[in-house]
């Protein structure tokens, strides 16, 4: 699944992060309620995992607000707060489903599981396309023209969160933060030297070129 973490308790947040991504998730993070209802405008995620005492907007907004916009992702309040008053507040803005801290990463997991079923798609949400460039999510792997293409496990994490955000652009900080987590300075240039390896593997022979650098922003795949 792709799910989003919203949670400003930042090593929470890592540990969070690391333990949905040793069960095959893709996951975002945010540390804020502004920044979080952001992220999960689009509607692209298959859940959000959403603190509810956030700085700026705490969580019970964030909420409100995706479903005043017809968001319909499945929300997972995440929270200290557990009260039955607390409870009741949450579902009536719009939660699916509450629970409290501290908590058991195994329930975390199955309540994600029950959520993620929730969530019908149209397309199929094991693959990813951008023109004849397809993604097999399942498989993890990468074909283009009919050709399958080797990809390392960074490679193709790259290559994925590049395909979810087809047609925005996405910045090196958010790259390094999205695959490689935060033991990489935002001045490293390895983010480039993944677009490079990419390109050759992606790009290299094919005249449609599908991986764009937006100078001065970052990089994009598709329009």
């Amino acid at each position: 699944m792709y799910i989003l973490v919203v949670e400003d308790e930042r090593r929470l947040a890592q540990v969070v992060r690391k333990v949905l991504e040793e069960e095959g998730h893709t996951v975002d993070v945010a540390h804020d309620g502004e920044e979080g209802l952001a992220m999960a405008m689009d509607g692209s995620h298959d859940v959000v995992l959403l603190d509810v005492l956030l700085p700026g907007i705490d969580g019970f907004e964030v909420c409100r607000s995706l479903r005043a916009n017809r968001v319909d992702t499945p929300v997972l309040l995440l929270t200290a707060l557990d009260g039955i008053e607390d409870r009741v507040r949450g579902l009536d803005a719009g939660a699916d489903d509450y629970l409290p801290k501290p908590f058991a990463f195994q329930e975390l997991l199955a309540r994600l599981r029950a959520l993620g079923r929730r969530r019908v798609q149209a397309r199929d949400p094991d693959q990813l396309q951008t023109a004849d460039l397809m993604l097999d999510l399942r498989r993890r792997r990468a074909v283009r023209d009919g050709r399958t293409i080797d990809l390392s496990p960074k490679e193709f994490a790259l290559l994925e969160f590049l395909m979810r955000n087809q047609g925005r652009v996405v910045t090196r900080t958010q790259i390094l933060d999205h695959v490689w987590g935060y033991d990489y300075s935002p001045d490293s240039n390895l983010v480039d030297v993944y677009v490079t390896y990419l390109r050759r593997k992606i790009d290299r022979g094919h005249g449609q070129k599908l991986i764009r650098t937006v100078r001065g922003a970052g990089y994009a795949v598709g329009d």
